[in-house]
This record gives C-alpha cells, sequence and structure tokens, in this order.
C-alpha cells in the first residue's frame, strides 16, 4: 500500500479505519463493513493513531 500503515494481515488503511470511527460508526459497524477485522484491530488503528499525534500540536476547529 505504498508505505501507508495497515491493519496487520490486510490492505486496510488505518486512517479508514480512524475515519470511520470519527464519523460516529460504532466498532461493531466498522467489523460489519471489515468483516475480516476483529475488535482488537479497530482498538489497535485507534491506538496507533493516537500514538503518531502525541507530542504534535493539533489545529482545533472552534465548536459551531
Amino acid at each position: 500500500m505504498g508505505g501507508v500503515p495497515c491493519i496487520s494481515g490486510t490492505r486496510i488503511p488505518v486512517t479508514t479505519v480512524v475515519a470511520m470511527t470519527a464519523d460516529g460508526m460504532t466498532t461493531a459497524q466498522v467489523l460489519n463493513e471489515f468483516p475480516q477485522l476483529r475488535e482488537d484491530d479497530v482498538r489497535e488503528a485507534l491506538g496507533f493513531a493516537a500514538a503518531a499525534v502525541d507530542g504534535h500540536e493539533l489545529p482545533l476547529r472552534a465548536a459551531q
């Protein structure tokens, strides 16, 4: 996948799982879309994303 971080053993990008969660999908809904994943895969994707931004200042949008 050209160096894009993927869920181990799949070609599913971590960003896809994180974005689905950020859009409000539950873990069960993500697993329904990608039945080859396990609940742990979703948790690990979120943990990977959190670690990737740890220590970085991120711009936050104002509440609307």
